[in-house]
């Protein structure tokens, strides 16, 4: 089979008849081309099925593309996780003249985060942040695009924002599996389904909560769901309240985890003597998860995978910047079930 050879720019400017920097002020939109020459141009391009060759534009750059990960603050092991592919990622996106810093900050609170996001301003070529779905977020992400900073959420979306891309499962379907799993451990007895969230306000936790829901009032209505506990995704934050629910309601049957602080939770279960009896479904295979679930306390973990998600959130954004041909199916994050049988 024959190779596919790519079309240049000389290829381009070969057939429109013009010089290389015409076709280059065409192709960037600079003004004093003649409306004709812009049009030979164009129609070159698409004769020749021409697009931008990313790793000629890598090597053309005087200086490396800046890429900042902006992660939840706090102890969350998942976002530790992230936090350790970013590093992981650092020998690759020097190849493709890029860094990657990460910047910590608190995202529950909406005004901390929008106010890091508009100091990010004209500091970095693309921004990758998980990020709390509010007004003065949204506000921010635009700011940012506005002033020709690439933004891609992470894990949890702000999808009315102007941002590039979002990477990360289908919450909605996390948390529909989450409901399925937690019902059939349960079975047929009836009781009381306790809930633990970080906040209503992170995109991600909400869609979990409303697919759980969708499949408990469809297919369990025998169990009865408890008003969410906000945990913040803290562990000392969710240990106390979670031993609180565990002695308010004598007859709980299960426990859902939506966000982070599993360690509390597993605490709390643990010293309550009842992990044998209350079904426990939760988030993200971390080593604190993975003990959980080698010991018999946690019953299932739904997971995402962390160095799926930066690298595919590196690649989105250097290929936004760079024109390139973006493969979906590639950057595709799956939905993850394990249990203490099939660890990896």
């Amino acid at each position: 089979m024959d190779a596919i050879v790519r079309a240049s720019l000389l290829d381009v400017a070969r057939v429109a008849g013009v010089s290389l920097a015409t076709v280059d002020r065409v192709l960037h939109g600079r003004a004093g081309v003649r409306e004709r020459t812009v049009e030979r141009v164009n129609a070159a391009v698409q004769q020749l099925g021409y697009r931008p060759d990313p790793a000629a534009a890598r090597l053309a750059r005087n200086r490396s593309v800046r890429l900042a990960f902006v992660l939840p603050s706090g102890t969350n092991s998942f976002v530790t996780l992230l936090n350790q592919q970013v590093q992981a990622m650092a020998p690759w996106l020097a190849e493709q003249r890029a860094a990657a810093a990460v910047q910590a900050v608190d995202v529950f609170s909406p005004q901390a985060l929008a106010q890091h996001l508009h100091g990010l301003q004209g500091q970095f070529d693309a921004v990758i942040v998980m990020a709390l779905d509010h007004p003065q977020v949204r506000a921010a992400i635009d700011d940012l695009v506005a002033h020709g900073t690439e933004v891609v959420t992470l894990v949890s979306d702000v999808p009315s924002s102007k941002r590039a891309h979002f990477v990360g499962i289908d919450n909605v379907a996390a948390g529909r599996t989450a409901g399925t799993l937690l019902g059939r451990f349960i079975g047929p007895r009836e009781g009381r389904v306790g809930l633990v969230l970080g906040s209503r306000a992170l995109r991600d936790h909400a869609e979990r909560l409303f697919g759980f829901e969708q499949v408990m009032a469809a297919e369990h209505p025998h169990l009865k769901l408890l008003p969410p506990i906000e945990g913040h995704d803290l562990s000392d934050r969710t240990e106390p309240l979670v031993a609180k629910l565990l002695k308010r309601e004598p007859t709980l049957a299960g426990l859902y985890s939506i966000g982070a602080g599993n360690r509390g939770i597993q605490a709390a279960l643990t010293a309550s003597g009842r992990a044998d009896h209350v079904v426990w479904v939760c988030h993200e295979l971390t080593p604190h998860s993975r003990r959980a679930l080698l010991d018999g306390v946690a019953d299932a973990v739904i997971n995402q995978d962390a160095g799926h998600e930066v690298r595919s959130a590196c690649r989105l954004a250097l290929a936004r910047l760079s024109g390139e041909r973006v493969l979906h199916d590639q950057e595709r994050i799956r939905i993850d079930i394990f249990l203490k049988d099939n660890l990896p």
